[in-house]
């Protein structure tokens, strides 16, 4: 009888002491998961300035885009092809990129004198969410700036 109420006891503790493990675990993951920084209020448009910068969903080796000096430049191919444009900002947040040099032979889709308008639309941390213009064309995509 004895034994069997030292059993009970024990096997009480080790609940009550799972039930508390397990409380803390909960506890931490709440504490370790991922702040979200949020959204810049007013957007930081001055980041496009310079750097370098990816596109959220293309490797490195498909698509990368410096800035420095008011030219911005899009690499392909692991660098091997580029566009090179102009920036000309309208106001901090819209800018217009002004095709100067194309070496892309395999896409002739953008010439030199295109147009392209450009708005930041906006920023969190590092990324810039940026809506572009040509033509009747409109696309959405998101950098994030490396450098």
């Amino acid at each position: 009888m004895k034994g069997i109420k030292t059993i009970s006891v024990v096997v009480l503790f080790l609940g009550i002491f799972q039930i508390h493990a397990q409380k803390k675990e909960t506890d931490t993951k709440k504490k370790e998961g991922v702040q979200q920084k949020p959204v810049d209020n007013p957007p930081k448009c001055s980041n496009i300035k310079e750097g370098t910068f990816l596109r959220s969903n293309y490797p490195k080796n498909l698509w990368y885009m410096t800035v420095k000096d008011n030219v911005q430049t899009e690499y392909y191919n692991d660098g091997k092809d580029f566009v090179k444009s102009t920036m000309v900002f309208i106001d901090d947040c819209n800018y217009k990129s002004i095709v100067i040099e194309n070496n892309n032979q395999q896409d002739n889709r953008i010439k030199v004198g295109d147009v392209f308008s450009n708005k930041i639309v906006a920023t969190q941390d590092r990324y810039l969410k940026i809506e572009n213009k040509i033509e009747n064309d409109q696309y959405h995509f998101i950098l994030i700036k490396v450098k």
